[in-house]
């Protein structure tokens, strides 16, 4: 009974300090293990913070209360965030976590979807506000991680905020400089073993060679999904899965002994190309759900684009130059490029303190991770054997582990348990 009423003393503690933060609204959700009590919350952001005027939207994040004098960790998340999760890093530090929706995806995006306002100013600037809100409650350290391109947000958002945290955790986080970043293209061709890469290459070639055969079983299992095809045709969507499998492969680390031979029989190739890529990225459906990536990808964010020489007379459905662009604009709208922000955080990132990247050697993305510098104080994890869902704290030797806890423990200034 004592426990409980220490319980519901805490929650109305809460809950009386969230009713007088400004721009809140706040529901009860699902308490997660060794928390206090977890919100989802809805946040009210201009849609331009340079001009209020211009209306707002409302933008989902959900709050988990360790109490108010332990640290605080804000999630940046890249994408949509549709229920709640407990990262590592706090459970590891004991913290507070405000795990934010990205703006423009899910529930977090206004009436009316104008991309002029989807940049790192205004993304940015969302997470400031929320920082700014939560610090009148909040008075422990504060920290934000990231993973992938929630990683890279929590890149940009130090760059543009560095006062708001004092430790800033990306994970597989890439800062490319343009979008067709060369340095992808020079580590798919240096990753792994020669006769990896040369059977990764033959099954590639199969395809294409015998792609009449393999698209028309393929159909098939796109009809069975649902999935439609009129962003890209079948046909494009098709070659653009057999060149993205590369990047995939080594995204995920995954076994070069399990690449399909040859004479390997039809379903099997099939099935191992469903598994390792698929269709459905390059269908309708996931073209409207990663339309705003895709717009941020090609306006600032920079990507990747797919090489060809080596598959001259193959392609039926893609141009040989210039090479496909991995980046597929919403309604095909044409943006121009502009490198100028990611090229200046980038040099940033050689001076930046209290910084903690941790990347998975295998990962494709770590060919554009921040690249170690001597310029700061910052840890750099390019751990071993690891790719793009493995690179976590939780893998880490004892010896990278204890190195990461000690650092965390001089910036935050406060005892790991």
């Amino acid at each position: 009974m004592l426990l409980l009423a220490l319980g519901m003393h805490a929650q109305e503690e809460i809950e009386k300090a969230l009713f007088e933060l400004p721009d809140i609204i706040f529901q009860q959700i699902e308490t997660k293990a060794d928390y206090e009590a977890c919100y989802e919350l809805r946040i009210k952001q201009p849609i331009d913070h340079n001009d209020p005027s211009k209306g707002h939207f409302y933008q989902r994040a959900y709050l988990s209360h360790m109490g108010f004098d332990a640290p605080s960790v804000i999630v940046t998340n890249g994408y949509g965030r549709p229920s709640n999760n407990i990262t590592e890093l706090a459970s590891l530090l004991g913290a507070n976590q405000i795990n934010v929706e990205h703006r423009y995806f899910l529930e977090s995006v206004p009436k009316e979807m104008d991309y002029d306002y989807l940049n790192f100013v205004q993304v940015t600037a969302d997470l400031h506000k929320i920082n700014t809100i939560f610090r009148s409650i909040y008075d422990g350290p504060w920290v934000a991680s990231g993973i992938s391109k929630g990683g890279t947000t929590t890149i940009f958002y130090r760059y543009f905020y560095p006062d708001d945290v004092d430790v800033s955790v990306p994970y597989v986080a890439p800062v490319n400089l343009s979008d067709e970043d060369p340095r992808i293209y020079s580590f798919l061709d240096t990753i792994g073993s020669d006769q990896c890469r040369a059977d990764i290459y033959a099954y590639q070639r199969d395809l294409l060679t015998n792609a009449d055969k393999y698209k028309s079983l393929l159909k098939w299992f796109a009809k069975g999904k649902g999935l439609e095809f009129n962003y890209l045709s079948f046909d494009e969507a098709f070659e653009y899965a057999v060149l993205e499998y590369p990047f995939s492969f080594w995204q995920y680390g995954r076994d070069c002994s399990k690449i399909p031979s040859p004479d390997t029989d039809t379903e099997t190739k099939l099935n191992y190309f469903l598994d390792i890529v698929g269709l459905q990225f390059f269908s309708d459906s996931d073209m409207k759900a990663y339309a705003s990536h895709y717009y941020q990808s090609g306006t600032e964010m920079g990507y990747y684009g797919y090489e060809t020489e080596d598959f001259e007379g193959l392609l039926k459905y893609l141009p040989m130059d210039p090479h496909p662009s991995a980046v597929f604009m919403p309604d095909k709208m044409v943006k121009p490029f502009d490198a100028s922000l990611t090229t200046q955080v980038f040099e940033w990132t050689k001076e930046a303190d209290n910084m903690i990247y941790i990347n998975g050697a295998l990962d494709t993305w770590s060919a554009t991770a921040a690249p170690p510098s001597d310029q700061n104080n910052s840890l750099y994890y390019f751990l071993e054997g690891k790719h793009h869902a493995t690179a976590r704290i939780a893998s880490m030797n004892s010896q990278e582990k204890n190195l990461l806890i000690g650092k965390l423990e001089e910036w935050l200034g406060i005892e790991i348990k």
